[in-house]
């Protein structure tokens, strides 16, 4: 429903145990009314996601040595996992076999 005002939607609210409809500009429906909100959707085929099972890597590869497949590419991070004033731990995964070690 639309406001006889200003042409607005009426928005329902409470008051009591009966809703009524109002509006931005003030305006107000006289009577208290049952108001059931519907809405429907219609998906295309261009709504659709896909999902891809891949995991896209976002990390930086560096030539680094798989102690495992002994594979020349790796990706890295580092954590700081002890003190501050102590150097940050480098972690390694291939990207070949996906094996993950780490360097102190």
């Amino acid at each position: 429903m639309f406001c006889p005002r200003c042409g607005s939607i009426l928005i329902p609210k409470r008051s009591g145990k009966k809703s009524k409809l109002v509006c931005s500009c003030g305006y107000k429906t006289g009577k208290g009314e049952k108001v059931i909100l519907k809405e429907k959707t219609v998906f295309t085929a261009r709504d659709k996601i896909e999902v891809i099972d891949k995991k896209a890597e976002v990390l930086p590869r560096i030539k680094e040595e798989c102690p495992k497949c002994n594979n020349g590419e790796a990706y890295y991070w580092t954590v700081q996992t002890r003190s501050g004033d102590e150097a940050e731990t480098r972690f390694f995964k291939c990207t070949k076999c996906s094996h993950t070690w780490r360097v102190y």
